[in-house]
């Protein structure tokens, strides 16, 4: 599949934990998540073009372009109990796949968001996508992740600004479009120094479900999810399994 990547395919899983990445993410970001899932559950990256073994693909024009694209790839999938978990960017990525889903009679059992305030409340967003090299970096030094090293190397960044700089653009200039609150569960997870969003922002999530809610805190910045990623796992194993 050209949007999705099984790292660890398990054909009689009963559930597909499907998930999307950060601006200038890949869907490795969430190769080493398959290991502490169980058997019964089978996890697929979302791969965004213009990275990794999509690089030089163009991307879509806009967030609305992005979420049909993926939705449609996904469809197959769909066969079975499904999950969606995002990080940053692709929280409101997974959140606007949700909504398309909804709106054609399926859903997940749970949307798990992380590391981004709800996009309701996003407002204007700064407008990272223009910076320079050297303020990009310094943004992405803010935020933090294991990534930072690879940007000493100037080929380096040659490379990976230009998807990371679209990214951002896509984001940038999405709209929330005002609906009627998600029927799917929804579980917000963030890091307690997370310089992007706070646990009470992270809080607000809660009013775009009319289903269940948890917010869960995790130690450790905007990438907490990297050295937290056992717990991570572990909550997201903890939510799925109390649905039966």
């Amino acid at each position: 599949m050209t949007w999705l990547r099984s790292f660890h395919p398990r054909p009689r899983a009963t559930t597909r934990l499907i998930c999307f990445a950060h601006a200038g993410g890949s869907a490795t970001a969430y190769r080493d998540w398959s290991a502490p899932l169980p058997e019964s559950a089978e996890l697929y990256g979302v791969q965004l073009p213009g990275r990794a073994d999509r690089f030089g693909e163009p991307m879509p024009e806009s967030l609305a372009a992005l979420v049909v694209a993926i939705t449609e790839a996904m469809l197959p999938l769909l066969d079975r109990r499904f999950a969606l978990f995002g990080h940053s960017m692709g929280a409101v990525v997974a959140y606007e796949v949700t909504r398309m889903l909804e709106a054609r009679g399926i859903g997940p059992v749970r949307l798990f968001v992380s590391g981004t305030v709800p996009p309701h409340e996003a407002g204007e967003r700064r407008k990272v996508s223009q910076y320079d090299d050297d303020r990009l970096l310094a943004e992405l030094t803010r935020l933090g992740g294991t990534e930072l090293e690879i940007f000493s190397h100037h080929a380096m960044r040659e490379l990976i600004f230009p998807y990371v700089r679209g990214d951002f653009r896509l984001l940038e200039n999405h709209r929330h479009r005002p609906g009627p609150p998600l029927r799917t569960p929804v579980s917000a997870f963030v890091g307690d120094a997370d310089p992007v969003v706070t646990p009470a922002q992270a809080k607000s999530w809660e009013t775009l479900t009319a289903s269940d809610f948890s917010l869960t805190i995790f130690p450790g910045d905007h990438f907490y999810l990297q050295p937290q990623r056992e717990r991570v796992v572990a909550e997201i194993v903890r939510r799925l399994s109390a649905l039966g």
